[in-house]
């Protein structure tokens, strides 16, 4: 979907990024980098319809070897928060002609704000909040290779997050700003064992899922 904005607040977000300086190998870098302001040129430069039409005149009379490209600035930004976050780290490379597994640490901490990865006019925040807030629940782990492995989860076991369910049901925005409390377990097929959450925020994690707090 191509707009256009106001070119000064086209890449506003909700909070400042130039704040957050995120720690590299940590979830707020990858988020950080992966919504970047990105140059678009020279063999990556957009074409652009007006000025196009501006050269040649209706665009239905306009030949392909007359189009006009034209620098350009992307980025990509949350225009609207879910009720649950999914994050799906991706935990390959590749080295040569063949895939290699990913096995670096990525922290990650239980309550994320994803305000610096939103824009400005997101669609389903209150105006005037400069956080959007998310609390830890699960995280799946996988151990071993590309070829083969097995795959553990993490899980909290919490009261029904009320908040959620309003902003699930009628689309009200939750209240809080502290973690969900409740103990965590970790569950590796039929085995289920607590653990402190100082053990779940060292894991390997693979996938990371968080609900909404405000």
């Amino acid at each position: 979907e191509v707009s256009t904005e106001d070119p000064e607040t086209a890449f506003s977000t909700l909070a400042n990024r130039e704040d957050l300086n995120p720690e590299e190998g940590s979830i707020y870098h990858c988020l950080y980098q992966f919504t970047r302001n990105e140059k678009l040129t020279e063999t990556n430069k957009l074409l652009c319809d007006i000025c196009t039409q501006r050269h040649c005149g209706p665009k239905k009379n306009i030949k392909s070897e007359k189009y006009i490209y034209t620098n350009a600035k992307k980025q990509m930004l949350i225009s609207l928060v879910p009720p649950v976050l999914t994050l799906h780290l991706k935990r390959f490379q590749q080295a040569g002609f063949s895939l290699r597994k990913v096995s670096r640490h990525i922290k990650f901490p239980e309550v994320i704000d994803l305000a610096p990865f939103c824009t400005a006019k997101c669609k389903n925040v209150a105006e005037g909040n400069t956080k959007v807030l998310y609390s830890l629940y699960g995280v799946v782990e996988h151990s071993g290779t590309m070829r083969s492995g097995h795959y553990t989860a993490y899980a909290k076991m919490r009261s029904m997050n009320n908040h959620l369910s309003d902003l699930l049901v009628g689309g009200q925005s939750p209240q809080e700003t502290e973690p969900v409390k409740g103990q965590w377990f970790h569950i590796s097929d039929t085995h289920v064992q607590a653990v402190p959450v100082s053990k779940v925020l060292s894991s390997q994690a693979y996938l990371l899922f968080y609900e909404r707090l405000l």
